[in-house]
């Protein structure tokens, strides 16, 4: 389900070619339709829909939450469309640390310079990022410090209404060195994990930014974490991605929850689409 469009087809092509023989083999075929083309997303032929390839949703806003809220009951997407809902806005990051998970310190505000500035010192650190609530892939996250913080608020710095619904949150220099810890979940199950290290100089770990991926045997401390992190989503994913940082104390937080279009990262591990096929049958026969 990538976006539609010349650019997205063909970035879609090249992602879902390690899929298409696994599917095969557990009798499904993949046929990609873009969700911004509703009108053609809810074929009766179709056993199911997945969402792990849902680009651009964050650009699209209004588009994508009315596709989600007016889903067929009749009509099976993967996941389901309640979490995808939930996991839209990153707002859920509280709705967790208000069950007990441990979160990245985080401000969630319509920012502004007061705000910016106190955040400095609530935190109690030189170095902030900010971000929309609702983004992927890093859009329009910025790394700030104090002694920058008034040209970065100047009016033509930012694009237009980029502070309004923000997360601010205290940079975590982790992020360079151990980096940041994502582990898989697909059928409810741990599947595989990886670690994702922001090059010199960068907050970012995307590897359009220079981030370096390296497979990863999570510890007990890791899988503890991250399994109560599944337990505590309000709906059961077919997949997810369980992102944790290291804070300055030692102890691990999560940065993010990505329920919505992680990338799997199968060359991480090239079983990783013959263990999703095999939840998508299970899931189309477990109604």
């Amino acid at each position: 389900m990538p976006a539609s469009g010349d650019a997205y087809a063909e970035a879609a092509a090249a992602e879902l070619a390690p899929y298409h023989q696994p599917f095969a083999d557990a009798g499904l075929v993949i046929r990609p339709r873009p969700w911004d083309l509703a009108e053609d997303l809810w074929p009766g032929d179709a056993a199911a829909t997945l969402a792990l390839f849902a680009w651009g949703y964050h650009t699209q806003v209004d588009r994508w939450l009315a596709m989600l809220r007016d889903w067929p009951a009749g009509s099976r997407l993967l996941n389901p469309p309640d979490l995808l809902l939930w996991n839209t806005r990153k707002t859920y990051l509280a709705e967790l640390a208000a069950k007990g998970i441990a979160i990245v310190p985080s401000l969630f505000c319509d920012a502004d310079s007061a705000t910016i500035s106190a955040a400095f010192d609530h935190f109690g650190v030189q170095l902030l990022v900010i971000k929309p609530q609702i983004s992927a892939g890093s859009y329009q996250t910025q790394r700030i410090s104090r002694d920058m913080t008034p040209d970065f608020l100047a009016p033509d710095f930012l694009p237009p209404n980029f502070l309004a619904n923000a997360i601010i949150q205290p940079f975590v220099a982790s992020v360079g060195d151990e980096g940041e810890l994502s582990i898989f979940f697909i059928g409810g199950t741990f599947s595989h994990a990886a670690r994702k290290v922001a090059r010199q100089g960068e907050f970012r770990v995307q590897p359009q930014f220079g981030g370096v991926f390296t497979p990863l045997v999570p510890g007990v401390e890791i899988m503890t974490v991250a399994q109560a992190v599944i337990a505590a989503l309000p709906v059961a994913p077919l997949y997810a991605r369980v992102d944790l940082l290291r804070l300055a104390d030692g102890s691990l937080a999560l940065i993010e929850l990505e329920a919505i279009e992680p990338d799997l990262y199968p060359g991480i591990d090239p079983a990783v689409p013959a263990r999703l096929a095999a939840a998508v049958v299970a899931a189309i026969n477990n109604p």
